[in-house]
């Protein structure tokens, strides 16, 4: 499947694993809410949904890439502990708390969230010390002798073995105790992403045009070339950045993103047509509602390739000019929910006058806000509408 619909398969096994019954009990007990694992291709987005899946469930999320931990780090560090057993002491080994374990209690404390996903990448690429205590934790959500709070829901993601020299294969046993979903990397989902998430459109042009570039790898005599939608969109914003800034990207600067010689010098070559194209046809002018009548001959006469590319340019600038509408739209409707709610303080507080009366509304949305941004449910715009509000909150005006 694709990764947009491994992401809904990741919300719909929380909310089904989140179920309760009228004893306030999980419909599925713990033991039988079966692991998720993601299996596919370094660089398509199986971390980012993860994110994405945590905030849409409005639970909190906890990730760690196992390959940066030793054993002690995940099982704990061992300790002598005094036991008594038929009259007599002895001496035994216990385990202190997992780090991965205590950061989930910390995140719980940190959000007053108590439900969950505990995410941990590249799980199949652990030592050989560990691969044991990754296998116990598939099978029994435990690391050590420590447990995994319910209400946590384990996903874990690896890459198969033709990606990963590291890769260990997991056993029957272990397979049989997890849910595994096979990711592939699709064009047409990450196009919807890039044009809602504002990609550079010089990137989405580009692909648009050699889909087959979108996601490549390639094993040569030099050794590894790919190029992978992580890289797309590293690259995406690298270009934006450096527009800003006013600088070039180059050839060199694009293979260091775009990991394959030959599309990288595509690519390249294509940016320099792009920024030249933007300029010649004067897309600015055509959405102020001033088309050149000698540029529109002009392009009707070009090759195919130079006419897609101004097609790609007008249509990323309607996505731009859309994606400002929505963000507008947002926007009004979170200043339009404290109007409502400052309303409804003005009928309950008839005693208190109106600036009062918005200073605390506005307070109480900010501590909300707040609190979902401690959490980590916040997306990058919910955040800058955030910021909006402090803009906007109100300041009772100093006294003549």
């Amino acid at each position: 499947m694709n990764i947009k619909q491994a992401k809904q398969e990741v919300v719909d096994t929380v909310e089904a694993y989140l179920m309760k019954d009228e004893y306030g009990e999980y419909v599925i007990p713990s033991v039988h809410q079966r692991p998720v694992l993601l299996l596919g291709a370094p660089g398509i987005g199986k971390t980012q949904i993860m994110e994405q899946a945590a905030r849409e469930c409005g639970v909190a999320l906890v990730a760690y890439t196992i390959t940066h931990h030793t054993r002690q780090s995940a099982i704990g560090l061992p300790f002598i502990s005094k036991k008594e057993y038929g009259g007599r002491e002895y001496s035994a080994t216990e385990y202190t708390m997992s780090e991965i374990v205590a950061s989930i209690y910390n995140r719980m404390s940190e959000t007053g969230l108590s439900e969950g996903i505990l995410f941990i990448d590249e799980i199949n690429c652990v030592s050989e010390t560990l691969a044991p205590a990754m296998l116990q934790f598939l099978q029994c959500k435990t690391f050590g002798n420590h447990k995994i709070p319910d209400g946590w829901l384990i996903v874990a993601a690896g890459n198969p073995p033709e990606y990963n020299k590291s890769v260990r294969e997991f056993d029957v046993v272990t397979m049989d105790r997890i849910r595994k979903i096979e990711v592939e990397a699709d064009f047409q989902v990450w196009k919807e992403y890039a044009y809602a998430n504002g990609l550079h459109p010089a990137v989405i042009s580009y692909l648009n045009t050699k889909k087959q570039n979108f996601y490549q790898m390639e094993t040569t005599v030099d050794g590894r070339c790919f190029a992978t939608p992580r890289g797309w969109e590293d690259l995406s914003t690298m270009i934006g950045i450096y527009e800003k800034i006013d600088k070039t990207i180059d050839r060199e600067v694009v293979a260091q993103y775009i990991q394959h010689p030959k599309i990288a010098k595509d690519f390249a070559n294509y940016l320099e047509l792009f920024y030249k194209y933007r300029t010649d046809y004067q897309i600015e002018e055509i959405f102020k509602g001033n088309p050149d009548e000698i540029l529109m001959k002009k392009v009707s006469h070009a090759s195919f390739d130079e006419r897609l590319a101004v097609l790609g340019l007008l249509i990323s600038k309607v996505n731009e000019r859309i994606r400002f509408a929505v963000e507008k739209e947002e926007e009004m409707e979170l200043l339009q929910g404290t109007l409502i709610r400052y309303k409804e303080s003005g009928q309950a507080e008839v005693s208190k006058d109106a600036l009062e009366l918005l200073e605390e509304v506005t307070a109480g949305l900010l501590f909300e806000e707040k609190q979902k941004k401690e959490a980590e449910l916040l997306s990058r715009r919910q955040e800058q509408n955030l910021s909006l509000i402090h803009i906007s909150e109100p300041t009772r005006p100093e006294p003549i």
